[in-house]
Protein backbone atom coordinates (compact mmCIF):
# COMPACT_ATOMS: atom_id res chain seq x y z
CA UNK A 1 0.00 0.00 0.00
CA UNK A 2 0.99 4.18 -0.65
CA UNK A 3 0.73 5.54 2.97
CA UNK A 4 0.94 8.78 4.17
CA UNK A 5 2.17 9.36 7.44
CA UNK A 6 2.27 12.74 9.30
CA UNK A 7 3.74 14.41 12.26
CA UNK A 8 7.08 12.58 10.97
CA UNK A 9 9.69 14.05 13.65
CA UNK A 10 7.12 13.02 16.45
CA UNK A 11 7.06 10.34 19.05
CA UNK A 12 5.03 8.35 17.51
CA UNK A 13 5.42 8.50 14.04
CA UNK A 14 9.18 7.86 14.57
CA UNK A 15 8.25 4.30 16.25
CA UNK A 16 5.80 3.58 13.23
CA UNK A 17 7.65 4.54 10.23
CA UNK A 18 10.25 1.66 10.62
CA UNK A 19 7.62 -1.08 10.89
CA UNK A 20 5.30 0.53 7.98
CA UNK A 21 8.55 -0.14 5.73
CA UNK A 22 9.56 -2.69 7.12
CA UNK A 23 6.18 -4.39 6.40
CA UNK A 24 6.72 -3.40 2.46
CA UNK A 25 4.44 -0.52 2.37
CA UNK A 26 5.28 2.54 0.13
CA UNK A 27 5.82 5.44 2.56
CA UNK A 28 5.53 9.31 2.35
CA UNK A 29 6.59 11.78 5.08
CA UNK A 30 5.14 14.56 5.54
CA UNK A 31 7.51 17.16 7.53
CA UNK A 32 7.55 21.06 8.00
CA UNK A 33 11.26 21.05 7.73
CA UNK A 34 13.02 18.14 5.53
CA UNK A 35 16.40 19.37 7.58
CA UNK A 36 14.73 17.39 10.40
CA UNK A 37 14.50 14.43 9.04
CA UNK A 38 17.31 11.94 8.94
CA UNK A 39 16.33 9.78 5.49
CA UNK A 40 19.88 8.19 5.73
CA UNK A 41 18.98 5.95 8.56
CA UNK A 42 16.21 4.59 6.31
CA UNK A 43 17.94 1.97 3.70
CA UNK A 44 13.93 1.37 2.11
CA UNK A 45 13.65 2.68 -1.78
CA UNK A 46 10.16 2.89 -0.93
CA UNK A 47 10.54 6.21 1.02
CA UNK A 48 9.66 9.74 -0.07
CA UNK A 49 9.77 12.94 2.18
CA UNK A 50 7.87 15.67 0.76
CA UNK A 51 7.93 18.99 2.73
CA UNK A 52 4.16 20.20 4.01
CA UNK A 53 2.81 22.34 6.74
CA UNK A 54 -1.33 22.03 7.78
CA UNK A 55 -1.66 25.34 8.65
CA UNK A 56 -0.80 26.35 5.30
CA UNK A 57 -2.92 24.35 2.82
CA UNK A 58 -1.11 25.51 -0.31
CA UNK A 59 2.14 23.96 0.92
CA UNK A 60 -0.14 20.33 0.39
CA UNK A 61 -0.16 20.18 -3.22
CA UNK A 62 3.40 18.03 -3.46
CA UNK A 63 0.84 15.02 -1.30
CA UNK A 64 0.12 12.49 -3.97
CA UNK A 65 -2.83 11.76 -5.33
CA UNK A 66 -2.40 7.78 -5.12
CA UNK A 67 -2.13 7.37 -1.32
CA UNK A 68 -4.05 4.47 -0.08
CA UNK A 69 -4.30 5.45 3.46
CA UNK A 70 -3.28 8.23 5.69
CA UNK A 71 -1.63 8.68 9.02
CA UNK A 72 -3.42 11.54 11.24
CA UNK A 73 -0.56 12.20 14.37
CA UNK A 74 -0.43 15.72 14.73
CA UNK A 75 -0.50 17.14 18.05
CA UNK A 76 0.15 21.14 18.99
CA UNK A 77 -0.60 20.26 22.54
CA UNK A 78 3.16 21.18 23.64
CA UNK A 79 3.11 24.78 21.33
CA UNK A 80 4.88 27.61 22.87
CA UNK A 81 2.62 30.23 21.39
CA UNK A 82 -0.70 30.62 19.66
CA UNK A 83 -4.05 28.61 20.39
CA UNK A 84 -3.45 24.59 19.92
CA UNK A 85 -7.13 24.51 19.71
CA UNK A 86 -7.64 26.17 16.60
CA UNK A 87 -4.37 25.51 15.01
CA UNK A 88 -5.68 21.75 15.21
CA UNK A 89 -8.83 22.56 14.11
CA UNK A 90 -7.69 24.50 11.10
CA UNK A 91 -4.47 21.56 10.57
CA UNK A 92 -7.15 18.86 10.57
CA UNK A 93 -9.11 20.83 8.18
CA UNK A 94 -6.36 21.14 5.66
CA UNK A 95 -5.42 17.98 5.84
CA UNK A 96 -8.73 16.55 5.56
CA UNK A 97 -10.02 18.83 2.64
CA UNK A 98 -6.34 17.71 0.70
CA UNK A 99 -6.74 14.11 1.47
CA UNK A 100 -10.35 14.03 0.34
CA UNK A 101 -9.03 14.86 -3.40
CA UNK A 102 -7.22 11.83 -3.20
CA UNK A 103 -7.95 8.13 -3.63
CA UNK A 104 -7.35 7.19 -0.20
CA UNK A 105 -9.59 4.94 1.18
CA UNK A 106 -9.14 5.13 4.80
CA UNK A 107 -7.32 7.75 7.60
CA UNK A 108 -6.15 6.43 10.58
CA UNK A 109 -5.94 9.44 13.81
CA UNK A 110 -4.36 8.60 17.38
CA UNK A 111 -6.21 10.48 19.59
CA UNK A 112 -6.80 10.47 23.53
CA UNK A 113 -9.85 9.07 25.79
CA UNK A 114 -12.72 10.88 25.92
CA UNK A 115 -15.63 9.06 27.90
CA UNK A 116 -16.76 11.79 29.96
CA UNK A 117 -18.73 15.19 28.77
CA UNK A 118 -16.64 17.33 30.82
CA UNK A 119 -13.60 17.36 29.22
CA UNK A 120 -10.21 19.00 29.29
CA UNK A 121 -8.72 21.79 26.52
CA UNK A 122 -6.48 19.07 25.51
CA UNK A 123 -9.02 15.84 25.57
CA UNK A 124 -11.90 18.12 23.31
CA UNK A 125 -9.46 19.73 21.22
CA UNK A 126 -8.78 15.80 20.25
CA UNK A 127 -12.16 14.90 20.20
CA UNK A 128 -13.06 18.19 17.99
CA UNK A 129 -10.46 17.13 15.55
CA UNK A 130 -12.40 13.32 15.25
CA UNK A 131 -15.09 15.33 14.06
CA UNK A 132 -13.62 17.45 11.55
CA UNK A 133 -12.05 14.71 9.80
CA UNK A 134 -15.07 12.52 9.12
CA UNK A 135 -15.78 12.60 5.70
CA UNK A 136 -17.89 10.63 3.22
CA UNK A 137 -14.59 10.54 1.14
CA UNK A 138 -12.53 8.22 3.26
CA UNK A 139 -13.02 6.12 5.92
CA UNK A 140 -11.84 7.42 9.45
CA UNK A 141 -10.62 4.83 12.09
CA UNK A 142 -9.86 6.42 15.14
CA UNK A 143 -7.91 5.11 18.31
CA UNK A 144 -8.01 6.67 21.44
CA UNK A 145 -5.59 6.42 24.10
CA UNK A 146 -4.22 7.62 27.44
CA UNK A 147 -0.97 7.20 28.72
CA UNK A 148 1.74 5.89 26.55
CA UNK A 149 4.87 4.30 28.17
CA UNK A 150 7.61 3.56 26.08
CA UNK A 151 11.64 4.87 26.14
CA UNK A 152 11.38 8.60 25.20
CA UNK A 153 7.67 9.42 25.56
CA UNK A 154 6.44 12.44 27.53
CA UNK A 155 4.18 9.73 29.54
CA UNK A 156 7.18 7.45 30.70
CA UNK A 157 9.84 10.57 31.31
CA UNK A 158 7.43 12.62 33.39
CA UNK A 159 7.08 9.63 35.28
CA UNK A 160 10.80 9.50 35.58
CA UNK A 161 11.68 12.61 36.29
CA UNK A 162 9.34 12.66 39.33
CA UNK A 163 10.05 9.24 40.71
CA UNK A 164 13.86 9.39 40.60
CA UNK A 165 13.92 13.24 41.60
CA UNK A 166 11.94 12.98 44.65
CA UNK A 167 11.99 10.57 46.96
CA UNK A 168 8.88 12.36 48.54
CA UNK A 169 6.40 13.46 47.10
CA UNK A 170 3.55 16.49 47.97
CA UNK A 171 0.75 15.84 45.40
CA UNK A 172 -2.45 16.97 44.27
CA UNK A 173 -6.09 15.34 44.38
CA UNK A 174 -5.63 14.66 40.86
CA UNK A 175 -3.26 11.60 41.63
CA UNK A 176 -5.95 9.51 42.42
CA UNK A 177 -7.54 9.36 38.82
CA UNK A 178 -7.92 6.38 37.06
CA UNK A 179 -6.02 5.81 34.01
CA UNK A 180 -5.38 2.90 32.04
CA UNK A 181 -1.31 3.18 30.48
CA UNK A 182 -0.63 1.70 27.52
CA UNK A 183 2.64 0.38 25.96
CA UNK A 184 4.07 1.82 22.74
CA UNK A 185 5.12 -1.32 21.47
CA UNK A 186 0.86 -2.12 21.69
CA UNK A 187 0.13 1.36 20.06
CA UNK A 188 2.12 0.20 17.23
CA UNK A 189 0.79 -2.92 16.73
CA UNK A 190 -2.76 -0.77 16.50
CA UNK A 191 -1.63 1.83 14.38
CA UNK A 192 -0.33 -0.93 11.79
CA UNK A 193 -3.15 -3.52 12.57
CA UNK A 194 -6.20 -1.12 11.50
CA UNK A 195 -4.37 -0.62 8.21
CA UNK A 196 -7.22 -1.90 5.10
CA UNK A 197 -9.30 -3.33 7.81
CA UNK A 198 -12.80 -2.52 6.77
CA UNK A 199 -14.03 -3.93 9.90
CA UNK A 200 -12.77 -0.82 11.71
CA UNK A 201 -13.54 2.17 8.78
CA UNK A 202 -15.91 4.50 10.53
CA UNK A 203 -15.11 3.16 13.93
CA UNK A 204 -13.77 4.70 17.36
CA UNK A 205 -11.56 2.12 20.16
CA UNK A 206 -10.62 3.08 22.79
CA UNK A 207 -6.92 1.39 23.35
CA UNK A 208 -4.92 0.58 26.31
CA UNK A 209 -2.88 -1.51 28.76
CA UNK A 210 -4.94 -4.67 30.81
CA UNK A 211 -4.46 -2.50 34.08
CA UNK A 212 -6.37 0.17 35.16
CA UNK A 213 -4.16 2.27 37.80
CA UNK A 214 -4.35 5.50 39.52
CA UNK A 215 -1.62 8.19 39.12
CA UNK A 216 -0.29 7.27 42.29
CA UNK A 217 -0.43 4.11 41.77
CA UNK A 218 1.68 4.62 38.46
CA UNK A 219 4.48 6.40 40.39
CA UNK A 220 4.63 3.75 42.93
CA UNK A 221 5.03 0.77 40.66
CA UNK A 222 7.51 2.78 38.66
CA UNK A 223 9.34 3.22 42.13
CA UNK A 224 9.48 -0.23 43.04
CA UNK A 225 10.24 -1.75 39.57
CA UNK A 226 13.67 0.65 39.43
CA UNK A 227 14.05 -0.71 43.41
CA UNK A 228 13.42 2.72 44.65
CA UNK A 229 11.23 3.89 48.33
CA UNK A 230 9.02 6.47 47.47
CA UNK A 231 6.13 8.12 49.62
CA UNK A 232 3.36 10.32 48.13
CA UNK A 233 1.46 12.31 50.41
CA UNK A 234 -1.85 13.69 48.55
CA UNK A 235 -3.38 17.67 49.93
CA UNK A 236 -6.63 18.84 48.85
CA UNK A 237 -4.99 22.48 48.59
CA UNK A 238 -3.16 22.62 45.52
CA UNK A 239 -4.42 24.39 43.21
CA UNK A 240 -3.98 23.39 38.76
CA UNK A 241 -1.87 26.59 38.47
CA UNK A 242 0.55 25.30 41.18
CA UNK A 243 0.80 21.69 39.86
CA UNK A 244 1.59 22.72 36.75
CA UNK A 245 4.62 25.08 38.10
CA UNK A 246 5.55 21.96 40.67
CA UNK A 247 5.71 19.77 37.26
CA UNK A 248 7.36 22.14 34.99
CA UNK A 249 10.45 22.78 37.71
CA UNK A 250 10.69 19.07 38.76
CA UNK A 251 10.44 17.40 35.03
CA UNK A 252 11.70 18.41 31.73
CA UNK A 253 8.22 19.39 30.30
CA UNK A 254 7.66 23.00 29.42
CA UNK A 255 4.99 25.11 31.46
CA UNK A 256 1.98 25.53 28.55
CA UNK A 257 2.12 21.49 28.23
CA UNK A 258 2.32 21.24 31.98
CA UNK A 259 -0.76 23.03 32.23
CA UNK A 260 -2.33 20.71 29.59
CA UNK A 261 -1.57 17.99 31.78
CA UNK A 262 -2.57 18.88 34.43
CA UNK A 263 -6.06 19.74 33.30
CA UNK A 264 -6.34 16.15 31.61
CA UNK A 265 -5.35 14.43 34.54
CA UNK A 266 -7.69 15.65 36.47
CA UNK A 267 -10.12 13.68 34.39
CA UNK A 268 -10.09 9.82 34.11
CA UNK A 269 -9.32 7.97 30.98
CA UNK A 270 -10.07 4.37 31.54
CA UNK A 271 -11.31 2.34 28.03
CA UNK A 272 -14.10 1.11 26.79
CA UNK A 273 -14.55 -2.74 26.42
CA UNK A 274 -14.20 -3.29 22.71
CA UNK A 275 -13.00 -6.49 20.34
CA UNK A 276 -10.18 -4.61 18.73
CA UNK A 277 -7.45 -6.61 20.60
CA UNK A 278 -8.91 -9.99 19.80
CA UNK A 279 -9.94 -8.63 16.32
CA UNK A 280 -6.40 -7.92 15.34
CA UNK A 281 -4.36 -10.70 17.50
CA UNK A 282 -2.37 -8.31 19.92
CA UNK A 283 -1.78 -9.77 23.31
CA UNK A 284 -1.40 -6.05 25.66
CA UNK A 285 1.44 -5.66 27.95
CA UNK A 286 0.82 -5.09 31.36
CA UNK A 287 2.29 -1.76 32.61
CA UNK A 288 5.16 -3.23 34.52
CA UNK A 289 6.61 -4.91 31.65
CA UNK A 290 6.58 -1.78 29.31
CA UNK A 291 8.23 -0.05 32.18
CA UNK A 292 10.61 -2.84 32.41
CA UNK A 293 11.29 -2.91 28.38
CA UNK A 294 11.61 0.81 28.17
CA UNK A 295 14.91 1.10 30.51
CA UNK A 296 16.13 -2.41 28.25
CA UNK A 297 15.75 -0.01 25.64
CA UNK A 298 17.39 2.95 27.59
CA UNK A 299 20.34 0.31 29.08
CA UNK A 300 21.45 -0.94 25.25
CA UNK A 301 20.80 3.39 24.13
CA UNK A 302 18.39 2.28 21.76
CA UNK A 303 15.99 4.88 22.43
CA UNK A 304 14.41 6.15 18.48
CA UNK A 305 12.58 8.80 19.59
CA UNK A 306 12.14 11.21 22.33
CA UNK A 307 9.20 13.72 23.35
CA UNK A 308 11.92 16.28 24.08
CA UNK A 309 12.79 16.75 20.22
CA UNK A 310 9.52 18.17 19.64
CA UNK A 311 9.68 20.84 22.56
CA UNK A 312 11.31 23.66 21.84
CA UNK A 313 11.00 27.42 20.81
CA UNK A 314 9.40 29.02 17.91
CA UNK A 315 12.46 27.71 15.88
CA UNK A 316 11.40 24.14 14.12
CA UNK A 317 8.48 26.61 12.90
CA UNK A 318 11.12 28.86 11.03
CA UNK A 319 12.98 25.79 9.92
CA UNK A 320 16.72 24.75 10.95
CA UNK A 321 18.07 25.82 7.60
CA UNK A 322 17.58 29.47 8.16
CA UNK A 323 19.56 29.10 11.18
CA UNK A 324 22.46 26.63 9.71
CA UNK A 325 24.58 29.72 8.36
CA UNK A 326 25.94 31.38 11.28
CA UNK A 327 25.84 35.33 10.78
CA UNK A 328 29.75 37.23 10.67
CA UNK A 329 28.43 40.73 10.95
CA UNK A 330 26.85 42.92 14.06
CA UNK A 331 27.70 39.21 15.91
CA UNK A 332 30.24 38.72 18.78
CA UNK A 333 32.43 35.78 18.51
CA UNK A 334 34.09 33.51 21.10
CA UNK A 335 36.92 31.41 18.88
CA UNK A 336 39.40 29.15 20.34
CA UNK A 337 41.37 26.53 18.29
CA UNK A 338 43.69 24.30 19.93
CA UNK A 339 45.70 20.98 18.54
CA UNK A 340 43.96 17.98 19.69
CA UNK A 341 46.05 14.87 20.88
CA UNK A 342 43.95 12.32 19.32
CA UNK A 343 41.10 13.22 16.36
CA UNK A 344 39.01 10.49 17.14
CA UNK A 345 38.77 10.78 21.14
CA UNK A 346 38.03 14.64 21.17
CA UNK A 347 35.52 13.82 18.05
CA UNK A 348 33.67 11.26 20.60
CA UNK A 349 33.97 13.24 23.70
CA UNK A 350 32.09 15.90 20.96
CA UNK A 351 29.45 13.81 20.44
CA UNK A 352 28.46 12.61 23.57
CA UNK A 353 28.45 16.67 24.88
CA UNK A 354 25.47 17.61 27.19
CA UNK A 355 23.14 15.12 29.00
CA UNK A 356 24.88 12.76 31.31
CA UNK A 357 27.75 13.38 30.39
CA UNK A 358 27.92 17.20 31.05
CA UNK A 359 29.48 19.72 29.21
CA UNK A 360 33.20 18.75 30.40
CA UNK A 361 34.09 22.01 32.58
CA UNK A 362 31.86 23.80 35.13
CA UNK A 363 28.81 21.76 34.55
CA UNK A 364 27.94 23.45 38.13
CA UNK A 365 27.68 26.56 35.95
CA UNK A 366 25.94 25.23 33.47
CA UNK A 367 23.23 24.10 35.30
CA UNK A 368 22.77 27.94 37.21
CA UNK A 369 22.37 28.94 33.68
CA UNK A 370 20.17 26.02 32.78
CA UNK A 371 17.99 26.99 35.99
CA UNK A 372 17.87 31.17 35.26
CA UNK A 373 16.33 29.92 31.84
CA UNK A 374 13.82 27.81 33.45
CA UNK A 375 12.84 30.68 36.21
CA UNK A 376 12.48 32.86 32.81
CA UNK A 377 10.01 30.43 31.34
CA UNK A 378 12.80 28.86 28.88
CA UNK A 379 13.62 25.22 28.64
CA UNK A 380 16.47 24.86 31.08
CA UNK A 381 18.87 22.13 30.76
CA UNK A 382 16.21 19.24 31.89
CA UNK A 383 15.73 17.79 28.34
CA UNK A 384 19.09 16.25 28.15
CA UNK A 385 19.54 14.51 24.98
CA UNK A 386 17.88 11.10 23.02
CA UNK A 387 21.09 8.77 23.31
CA UNK A 388 24.46 8.85 24.96
CA UNK A 389 26.42 8.41 22.00
CA UNK A 390 24.69 9.16 18.98
CA UNK A 391 23.01 12.47 17.74
CA UNK A 392 21.58 13.85 14.76
CA UNK A 393 19.95 17.08 13.36
CA UNK A 394 16.97 18.12 14.70
CA UNK A 395 17.86 16.75 18.42
CA UNK A 396 17.27 18.70 21.44
CA UNK A 397 20.60 18.97 23.37
CA UNK A 398 20.07 20.96 26.68
CA UNK A 399 19.19 23.91 25.97
CA UNK A 400 20.57 23.38 22.44
CA UNK A 401 19.02 22.69 19.61
CA UNK A 402 21.50 20.23 16.85
CA UNK A 403 21.32 22.03 13.28
CA UNK A 404 23.96 20.43 11.87
CA UNK A 405 25.88 16.99 13.35
CA UNK A 406 28.40 15.63 10.30
CA UNK A 407 31.07 12.53 11.60
CA UNK A 408 32.58 13.05 8.24
CA UNK A 409 32.84 16.80 8.25
CA UNK A 410 33.80 16.35 11.80
CA UNK A 411 31.30 19.16 12.72
CA UNK A 412 29.17 19.87 15.23
CA UNK A 413 26.39 22.78 15.30
CA UNK A 414 24.38 23.98 18.29
CA UNK A 415 21.71 26.74 18.40
CA UNK A 416 20.85 28.03 21.68
CA UNK A 417 17.08 27.78 22.43
CA UNK A 418 17.17 29.43 25.89
CA UNK A 419 15.81 32.64 27.24
CA UNK A 420 18.15 35.29 25.47
CA UNK A 421 18.35 38.81 24.38
CA UNK A 422 19.75 37.61 20.58
CA UNK A 423 20.47 34.26 18.97
CA UNK A 424 23.11 32.24 19.90
CA UNK A 425 25.50 29.54 18.28
CA UNK A 426 28.14 27.21 19.41
CA UNK A 427 30.37 25.13 17.11
CA UNK A 428 32.98 22.41 17.09
CA UNK A 429 35.39 21.55 14.03
CA UNK A 430 37.82 19.43 13.79
CA UNK A 431 40.19 20.20 10.40
CA UNK A 432 42.22 17.58 8.72
CA UNK A 433 45.81 19.32 10.08
CA UNK A 434 43.92 17.55 13.87
CA UNK A 435 42.97 21.60 14.81
CA UNK A 436 39.86 22.21 16.98
CA UNK A 437 37.80 25.01 16.12
CA UNK A 438 35.63 25.97 18.84
CA UNK A 439 32.97 28.97 18.16
CA UNK A 440 30.62 30.63 20.26
CA UNK A 441 28.52 33.18 18.15
CA UNK A 442 26.09 35.78 20.02
CA UNK A 443 23.96 37.65 17.22
CA UNK A 444 22.51 40.56 20.09
CA UNK A 445 19.26 42.36 19.94
CA UNK A 446 19.22 45.41 20.77
CA UNK A 447 21.17 47.35 23.67
CA UNK A 448 19.82 44.57 25.91
CA UNK A 449 21.69 41.75 24.24
CA UNK A 450 25.26 44.14 23.88
CA UNK A 451 24.82 44.20 28.08
CA UNK A 452 24.32 40.53 27.96
CA UNK A 453 27.04 40.02 26.39
CA UNK A 454 29.50 41.94 27.89
CA UNK A 455 28.10 40.71 31.63
CA UNK A 456 28.79 36.69 30.97
CA UNK A 457 32.25 37.38 29.05
CA UNK A 458 33.84 36.40 32.35
CA UNK A 459 32.56 32.99 32.86
CA UNK A 460 32.26 32.61 28.86
CA UNK A 461 36.34 33.01 29.26
CA UNK A 462 36.39 30.51 32.23
CA UNK A 463 34.06 28.18 30.25
CA UNK A 464 34.70 27.78 26.77
CA UNK A 465 38.60 27.87 27.41
CA UNK A 466 38.33 24.96 30.14
CA UNK A 467 35.61 23.13 28.21
CA UNK A 468 37.92 23.09 24.65
CA UNK A 469 41.28 21.98 27.10
CA UNK A 470 39.02 18.58 28.06
CA UNK A 471 38.02 18.46 24.58
CA UNK A 472 41.43 18.30 22.86
CA UNK A 473 42.87 15.53 25.73
CA UNK A 474 43.51 12.44 24.52
CA UNK A 475 41.68 10.68 27.49
CA UNK A 476 38.10 10.08 28.50
CA UNK A 477 37.15 13.01 31.10
CA UNK A 478 33.33 13.90 31.47
CA UNK A 479 34.31 16.46 33.77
Amino acid sequence: MKILLTGVTGYIAQRLLPVLLDNGHEVVCCVRDKNRFQKKNYSSQKLTVIEADFLNKESLQDIPNDIDVAYYLIHSMSTQTGDFENMEEQCATNFKNRIEQTSAKQVIYLSGISNTEELSKHLSSRKNVETVLMSANFSLTTLKAAIIVGSGSASFEIIRDLVEKLPFMITPRWLQTKCQPIAIRNVVEFLIGVVGQSETYNKSYDIGGPDVLSYKEILLRFAKIRGLKRRIVIVPVMTPKISSYWLYFVTATSYSLAKNLVNSMKIEVTCQPNNLAKLLGIKLIDYDSAIKMAFDKIEQNQVLSSWKDAQTSTLLNKGLSNFIEVPVNGCFKDVRKLKVENSTVSLDKIWAIGGKTGWYYGNWLWKIRGFMDQLAGGVGMRRGRRSDTEISQGDALDFWRVLLADKNEKRLLLFAEMKLPGEAWLEFKIDDDQILTQTATFRPLGVLGRIYWYAVLPFHGLIFKGMINKIAQAQINKK
